[in-house]
């Protein structure tokens, strides 16, 4: 049935008379603003506080994203460190990039326009009559940096804080009609210096962008209002504690009744329902009430995610005024060397944020964006985020709220501390202003002043910092610094300690010093340690890039670093690897990963660790250390699931001495668990599957029945297979499972005693002599495999090979080791028959490369193509060779760039390998098509 015209008409008059009552109390400020650059400084002495200005921007919103800003040259001011920044700016390597129409910076995404310095944002508003009587306050949800406002040509102040809304108050300023308001916007760093690198600022990550984002609105309160409200839980006694700060603005004292009541997010009511309570209250005070939440509340953990809301009315002869305040029942402490949430076991298994946000340059205000990064965070198995020098707005909560997200929260800082600056003051400022803001989020459960702090006094400073805040918000842990220092103060450590590739130790960490293993943990140093260790940034593992993903960058920054790789990798004729070099590499990565995790979950008593990154960290030299993207995207290598099964609630794990056997060998492993789930687990039975590649059972079996409690380090059994019934090389996977939690772990198995290969037809040399090389030219067969050490620089010599992948990124490390990303194969390569492998690195690896030299086939015909590759530095791109073959003269040669004599009877991986080589050299398949001049072979190696 239609409604006649003029009953329509009624009711859209209805709706807009109740949409303007519902919103009498704001003016929402987004829209169309005047606009003005300011980059000499010249506003506020010519008064364009006073002046209409001509220009234009939307808000919310930055420069960059309206296209204001300067064109990115030579000149450009950035906030951030390069750290060896004469590579870029004066190496003939990038004089290409630095050309007019061609400018391409390695270090950093790159933003269309760049703008260092003040702008001025001005809005004419409309304020009503009704608001005559009211106060009246401007609030920016999120400003960049510091804000000056006038209003009218009248200086109300400044505010500089980068983390929480500035808000000013404009009661005596704006009557009813119209006014303008004028906003001086300055992203420099000036007395306050939080460190050019710091997330919260930096062009490493969000872009130090300007401008002013989140809710812009005015808001009227009356002459007696709700300001600051904590809800502090107390779960033993099932009741919260509501402290309320009261302001009186009027001029006499008033009789108040605050009402309060709490209702779950779905808006069913709980507690007790309506409290009231009546106050006489001078110019202001601060209220403290007890509010039963019910017999039937329901706790705040990851697994529970219970959202509360408090609602307060405060009513007086003033008017009325209100206040939702979101809260969670739950209690998150350290116990001992554990967290524990609400009693019971919590271990973090967290990724950082470190405001990477490619598409808009500045972090989210909408919770459902924060709602997907949560989800993919939780799909990996993890329950914890750490915000890296940096604290997100309040979206980011809300989201992390219903996820059942754990928070570990920084207030803004990279820099030096405790030496008397401004910044020493502005942190306590910074902090405090974060935790009055969002301190009710039951997922903000710990808390720093930054990361990686220093300065002559930074100790003595921090002991102080911690225990003032734990003075003020006892509902939170707190820690002195990411990173460092040990302070005996603090709730836990945030270190570095326990990781398997520390930096600057290059070559010389677990990963690549020790042969393969999963026995390693980091048991000294938690026994050492009286209190919480969480782990701070492990990993940091690279992947060769994915220039798949340069097509997403479609907002403000553009991957121009991502543009100089490409180019450079087509220049050397491999641009059709590209896929091919991220997806090896990629599985490298994961795999460190896997045996950083499986480190930290084998360490009793270990409270957590914090990776560096689940994503791709866009900056510092470009740092490509997730398995997923800048824009939280899987590449292609490893499924969120596969990654949760060493990295979830429930993670089975083994200790295995070595990871390859001969035949004769007996398979032993100790099987544990780590379980930090939901609820304990009830006479379960672990099984193990030992299978070929071909999925092939080798062996299984049953460990005896257990109740799994809630922790790590426990005990499943032992697993002993023989493996004499395996009579040629293979790959084998050991699985063991406990229900649908099921982990597992690769092994490789040869034959003790193998044919005898007749050398009849073929030597097996370190160097080229004289001899050799005439039996070479004259028609012979040669595998060279000269010792680590023999190839020149510039040919491989000055190439650091590890097994482990790139840490961080060779150009933010200055070079740190190792230089390169592992290998890229063809398996079926008859070379490789005896030697089984994937066409990527894994453990059987280990020991070839912590024995080779890479060898530089740059200056070779780009038709010669190695059967085993080393993947490059993406910064270098170089066609790098662990195995190639060739003609040379009448004779065909096979150039390892591994040592395959060296204490080769403890090296039962290249006994392997050694054998492979010579059954394939000593066969008809050896048959190289490519030529190569002896010379230039000689030219690779030292005289």
């Amino acid at each position: 049935m239609k409604l006649p015209i003029k009953h329509i008409a009624f009711l859209t008059l209805l709706f807009v008379l109740i949409s303007c009552q519902d919103k009498s109390t704001r003016i929402d400020l987004a829209g169309k603003w005047k606009f003005r650059i300011d980059s000499l400084d010249l506003g506020e002495e010519e008064e364009w506080f006073k002046k209409s200005l001509e220009d234009t921007i939307s808000l919310p919103g930055s420069m960059a994203e309206n296209g204001k800003g300067h064109d990115i040259d030579l000149h450009t001011h950035w906030t951030a460190n390069m750290w060896n920044d004469s590579l870029w700016y004066k190496g003939d390597k990038y004089a290409e990039y630095r050309q007019p129409g061609n400018i391409k910076i390695s270090s950093w995404l790159s933003p269309e326009k760049k703008y260092y310095g003040a702008a001025w944002y001005q809005k004419i508003v409309n304020i009503p009559k009704d608001w005559n009587e009211k106060n009246v306050f401007l609030d920016l949800e999120r400003a960049h940096w510091e804000t000056t406002l006038w209003i009218d040509g009248q200086k109300v102040g400044a505010e500089n804080l980068l983390a929480t809304p500035h808000r000013y108050n404009l009661t005596d300023l704006l009557s009813p009609g119209k006014h303008r308001i004028s906003i001086r916007v300055d992203n420099r760093i000036k007395d306050i210096n939080v460190g050019k690198d710091a997330h919260s600022i930096s062009d490493n990550t969000q872009s130090n962008w300007n401008g002013l984002i989140g809710d812009l609105h005015l808001v009227a309160k009356p002459k007696v209002y709700i300001d600051l409200v904590r809800v502090k839980p107390d779960v033993t006694n099932r009741e919260v504690e509501v402290i309320a700060e009261i302001i009186n603005t009027s001029n006499s004292s008033q009789v108040v009744e605050l009402k309060l009541s709490a209702k779950n997010i779905e808006g069913v009511e709980v507690g007790t329902g309506e409290i009231q309570k009546k106050y006489s209250v001078g110019k202001s005070q601060t209220v403290s009430i007890s509010y039963p939440m019910g017999d039937s509340v329901e706790l705040w953990d990851e697994f529970n995610p219970n959202v509360y809301e408090m609602n307060l009315k405060l009513n007086s002869k003033q008017g009325e005024d209100s206040k939702k305040v979101r809260f969670g029942m739950r209690e998150f402490k350290a116990n001992g060397k554990h967290f524990a949430i609400n009693g019971r076991p919590v271990f973090l298994r967290g990724t950082l944020e470190s405001a990477i946000f490619p598409k808009t340059g500045y972090p989210s205000t909408k919770k459902e964006d924060w709602a997907k990064i949560f989800d993919i965070i939780k799909d990996h198995g993890l329950n914890h985020v750490r915000f890296h020098s940096w604290c997100p707005p309040e979206a980011a909560f809300d989201a992390a709220d219903e996820a059942g997200i754990y928070l570990q929260v920084e207030a803004s800082a990279w820099t030096v501390v405790g030496d008397g600056k401004p910044i020493d003051q502005w942190l306590y400022k910074e902090a405090q202003a974060i935790l009055d803001a969002y301190g009710n989020h039951p997922s903000f459960v710990m808390m720093a002043h930054g990361n990686e702090p220093s300065g002559d006094n930074h100790i003595k400073y921090l002991i102080d910092f911690v225990d003032h805040f734990k003075s003020q918000d006892n509902t939170k842990v707190y820690t002195s610094g990411a990173g460092y220092p040990y302070i005996e103060n603090a709730d836990y450590w945030n270190t570095p300690k326990p990781r398997i590739q520390q930096w600057n130790q290059n070559l010389n960490s677990i990963i690549n010093r020790e042969p393969p293993q999963t026995f390693f943990d980091y048991q000294e140093i938690i026994d050492s340690t009286s209190m919480p260790v969480v782990s701070h940034e492990i990993g940091q593992w690279c992947v060769y890039p994915n220039f798949k993903e340069m097509d997403k960058y479609t907002g403000v920054l553009k991957p121009k670093n991502f543009e100089i790789f490409k180019e450079t990798l087509e220049d050397n004729h491999m641009g059709n690897l590209a896929d091919s070099l991220m997806l090896a590499s990629g599985k490298l990565q994961t795999l460190c990963y896997k045996a950083e995790i499986e480190a930290a979950l084998r360490t009793k008593d270990f409270a957590g660790f914090q990776l560096l990154d689940l994503h791709d960290f866009p900056g510092q030299g470009t740092a490509l250390v997730g398995v997923l993207d800048a824009f939280w995207d899987e590449k292609g290598y490893v499924t969120a699931k596969e990654f949760e099964s060493f990295s979830g609630q429930t993670v089975p794990l083994v200790r295995l001495k070595q990871r390859t056997f001969k035949n004769t060998d007996t398979l032993y492993a100790k099987v544990e668990i780590a379980h930090f789930g939901k609820e304990i687990l009830e006479n379960v039975t672990p099984t193990w599957t030992l299978e070929f590649e071909n999925g092939k059972t080798f062996a299984e079996g049953a460990l005896s029945l257990k109740t799994v409690s809630i922790g790590n380090g426990i005990d499943l059994g032992e697993i002993s297979v023989s493996l004499n019934d395996i009579d040629e090389a293979s790959k084998l996977n050991l699985s063991v499972g406990l229900g649908d939690h099921i982990n597992d772990w690769d092994i490789w198995v040869y034959p003790a005693e193998k044919p005898e290969i007749s050398e009849t037809d073929f030597r097996v040399v370190e160097t080229l002599d004289a001899e050799t090389i005439d039996y070479l030219e004259n028609g012979g067969k040669v595998l060279l495999n000269p010792s680590k050490g023999a190839v020149v620089s510039g040919k491989g010599g000055d190439i650091a090979v590890g097994f482990s992948s790139i840490f961080w990124n060779t150009s933010w490390t200055n070079g740190q080791e190792p230089h390169t990303l592992g290998i890229l194969c063809n398996p079926e390569h008859p070379a490789l028959k005896e030697f089984p492998t994937d066409y990527h690195s894994n453990w059987q690896w280990w020991d070839a490369m912590n024995h080779s030299n890479a060898i530089v086939l740059d200056e070779f015909s780009s038709d010669l193509k190695p059967i085993v590759r080393i993947i490059d530095d993406w910064f270098e791109n170089r066609r790098l060779a662990l195995l190639f073959e060739a003609k040379v003269g009448k004779g065909k040669l096979l150039v390892s760039g591994v040592d395959l004599h060296t204490n080769l009877e403890n090296r039962l991986e290249a006994q392997q390998l050694l054998y492979s080589l010579k059954k394939y050299i000593s066969s008809k398949e050896f048959n190289p098509q490519n030529e190569v001049a002896m010379e230039d072979i000689m030219g690779i190696y030292v005289k």
